[in-house]
């Protein structure tokens, strides 16, 4: 008798940090499609909030805790067949007005930049790809 394998359906949590006109991304090196643009975030831990999930992600990721005002935005769906995994990765945008982000998982990242919105790098994750694909555009 052969196993049956059943998909595995996770909530992310995926921040798209501002500063000056620009967005924080991170080169990836670990995980889901390492060698791609991503934004900070994670996993959405039991019983925490999106926004609890988002600073404490960005904690553990980048070091930078001085952020503001915090705001839903939309969300996206990827299928990563090969894990046998989906994600729903829910975007939360906040201010970052100052500090330099570290590269505090260095296992998992390996450089942080800023970008304009409208010159992001390849490749992308595939949520943050996602996003651009569905419209998105960053808030004045």
């Amino acid at each position: 008798m052969t196993e049956t394998l059943h998909p595995h359906q996770e909530l992310g949590v995926g921040v798209i940090l501002i500063r000056d006109s620009q967005v924080l991304l991170g080169k990836r090196i670990g995980g889901l499609e390492p060698k791609t643009w991503g934004f900070p975030g994670g996993r959405l831990e039991w019983g925490e909030s999106v926004f609890e999930c988002a600073t404490r992600e960005i904690a553990e990721e980048t070091k930078l805790t001085n952020l503001t005002n915090f705001r839903y935005g939309p969300y996206t769906r990827e299928i990563f067949a090969k894990e046998n995994k989906q994600f729903i990765t829910l975007f939360v945008l906040a201010d970052c007005k100052e500090g330099d982000p570290v590269i505090a998982e260095p296992n998992r990242c390996a450089e942080w930049k800023w970008f304009e919105w409208g010159k992001l790098p390849k490749p992308l994750f595939s949520p943050v790809a996602h996003l651009l694909e569905q419209g998105f555009i960053l808030p004045e």
